[in-house]
Formats: C-alpha cells, structure tokens, sequence
C-alpha cells in the first residue's frame, strides 16, 4: 500500500512504473487504492489520467473516462480504450479500438506498432471476405497469422497468454509481453504529454468528443439490446 502523496503527473507516473509491472492480465483490484483518488486530483488531461489509473489497475476509473473519447479525433482515448480491454481480457473490444487508431489515428498507431496489415476487424466485416479466408487462419500460429498488423498479433500472443494455465505459462514468454506492454503505454503517454502538456485541465470536458455513428450504435445495442460486448 502506497502511503506517498503525490501532488504531479511528474512524481506518480514514475512511481507507478517502477513498482508493478505493465499490465498484462486482469487485475483483481487497484495496486494503491489511495493513488485513485490523488490521480483524480491531478486533474491532468483525461487521457493522461486515463493511462494512470490503467497503471494502477483501476480500470473502472480509467473506463469512466475513454468512454468520452471513442471517436476521432480522440485517437489517444481510443487506443487507451483498447489497451484496457485488452488488460480486462475482453479481446475482442480491444480489437476493434486497435483497429480504429489503425485507420484514424495512424501518426499515433505506427509509432508502436508496425501498420498496414490486416486487422479483425477488416475480416469480420466481410472485407476481401474470400481473399482472408477462415478468421482462425489469423489467430494465435495460425497459417496467415503473419499477414496482420503488429497490434493485433499483441493482442493474439496476449489471448493465448492468458488462455495457458498459469502453471504452465513461459516466464520468459511472460516478462517479453510485459517489455511489449509497456512500451506500448509509455509510447501513449509520451504522445499525450506532447500533445496535452501535463497542466491542469479543470474542465475535463473540453476534451469529450461526440460518438461516431458506428460507436454510437454499438454503444445503444450494449445497453439496450442483447449484445453485452461488441460482436465481430
């Protein structure tokens, strides 16, 4: 339990990345259940404070947040919507985001991952549908595996990470997919920082965007229909 008192992104942000490891696998609860409220009180811009409340586990927080930042030009808060499902587990939401900073938001993607590829979401939507073939070919060892893009053989080797009993999970494996993880959200704030600067933002407001058509109406099937997740 942290009993430090933190009163800058300068002094938290290092603090939570030098006593956990990235995140990886779902959390069972926050790492400092005193560093959320600190975190709120920064009042840094919100996706900034989004990626520190993901560093410290505490993804309802951080989810609170990304939901006001689902559609371009918010490219930042879609990829940090992404990487909290792919923390949570929910693969195929985190799919999807990935997909979308693919597309919309490609300065920001290409600076982590290699693009141009196939993403899952190009296939379940039927595009080239006879060219990509069977979506399993694109999983984790699959034949045509190598044909997407970075983010999403990440997500693969995440899913397949989690999916292996722990007892039977590669430590070395394990510490890689960490390495790859925190690059990843280290790249993220790095851009935010440049962008946001890590002032106060007393209206958090400011940066909400207007769902696009598409987020919009998984968003309203989500709560009012039957679909509890994204389909793909």
């Amino acid at each position: 339990m942290s009993t430090q008192r933190f009163t800058s992104f300068r002094a938290i942000y290092p603090h939570l990345m030098s006593t956990h490891p990235a995140p990886l696998l779902p959390p069972s609860k926050p790492h400092f259940a005193s560093l959320v409220s600190q975190i709120a009180a920064l009042q840094v811009h919100p996706t900034l404070e989004a990626a520190l409340h993901i560093l410290n586990a505490d993804l309802p927080s951080a989810h609170f947040l990304v939901r006001h930042m689902q559609s371009a030009p918010a490219v930042e808060g879609m990829l940090l919507h992404g990487i909290l499902h792919r923390v949570e587990g929910d693969f195929d939401n985190a799919r999807f985001w990935y997909a979308d900073v693919a597309k919309e938001g490609a300065e920001l993607y290409t600076r982590i991952w290699d693009g141009g590829g196939v993403t899952f979401k190009d296939l379940d939507e039927g595009v080239r549908e006879t060219e990509f073939g069977a979506r399993r070919d694109y999983g984790r060892g699959g034949a045509r595996e190598g044909e997407l893009d970075a983010g999403q053989r990440f997500l693969n080797a995440v899913q397949a990470f989690k999916e292996t009993k722990a007892a039977a999970r590669g430590v070395e494996e394990g510490e890689g997919l960490e390495r790859e993880s925190r690059r990843e959200i280290e790249t993220v704030v790095e851009w935010c920082v440049e962008k946001f600067g890590t002032g106060t933002w007393a209206d958090a407001s400011d940066a909400w965007v207007r769902n696009s058509e598409e987020v919009q109406k998984m968003s309203d099937e989500m709560v009012g229909g039957d679909k509890g997740r994204r389909k793909f």
